[in-house]
């Protein structure tokens, strides 16, 4: 990638909060951010549309364009569409791997592959993106159904919020879940931006 020219970073908005925190701190002028819904991971097979569709309508405006998306369920899809236009994303299948590197998701997951992750983004919206998303206000019954091969929730903490810390704390109560803590950091996406869009 050519550094420090214009960046167009077509982002998952799960991870918009961090992006933005990572432009200001880094200075970076020359970067542009778009970011698609975060509830597109729950239809995760309408990922790759809607990144061509960004595509189509601001690529011509910049030099070069980042995806900040994991695979996230794409199945490839992504990957494929990405290749064909020779355009970079971040690494690993999902979040949780490049929040804490694959090393470290690949031990918690042998672990207890029963694990349900919480990052910073999913901590704050918890209430309306799984309990409500997945409709457990109006049908609590079907908790025991969604989470019944889950026996622990790992919070990925981008940050040190002591309130984000209790809130992922009351949510693996609310699901009946064993509770463990990790703290990542920005992790690969860090990484990943400070490699695309520092100036050379």
């Amino acid at each position: 990638m050519l550094r420090g020219k214009s960046l167009l970073i077509i982002a998952c908005g799960a991870l918009a909060r961090e992006i933005a925190a990572l432009i200001e701190v880094n200075r970076w002028r020359h970067v542009t951010v778009q970011c698609l819904p975060a509830e597109l991971h729950n239809t995760p097979d309408k990922i790759p549309a809607e990144v061509q569709r960004k595509l189509l309508a601001r690529r011509d405006e910049f030099d070069e364009v980042f995806v900040a998306y994991a695979d996230c369920g794409t199945g490839g899809k992504l990957d494929s569409l990405l290749e064909v236009q020779g355009i970079e994303r971040l690494p690993g299948a999902h979040c949780y791997e490049f929040f804490s590197g694959s090393r470290r998701f690949a031990k918690l997951h042998e672990d207890q592959p029963g694990t349900f992750y919480l990052t910073d983004f999913l901590t704050r919206h918890f209430e309306r993106l799984v309990i409500q998303g997945l409709g457990l206000d109006r049908y609590p019954e079907l908790r025991s159904q969604y989470f019944k091969n889950y026996t622990r929730l790992v919070y990925l903490s981008q940050s040190d919020s002591l309130d984000l810390l209790d809130r992922a704390r009351r949510a693996a109560m609310e699901l009946g879940l064993s509770f463990e803590h990790v703290t990542t950091g920005y992790g690969e996406l860090e990484n990943s931006l400070l490699r695309v869009a520092t100036p050379a």
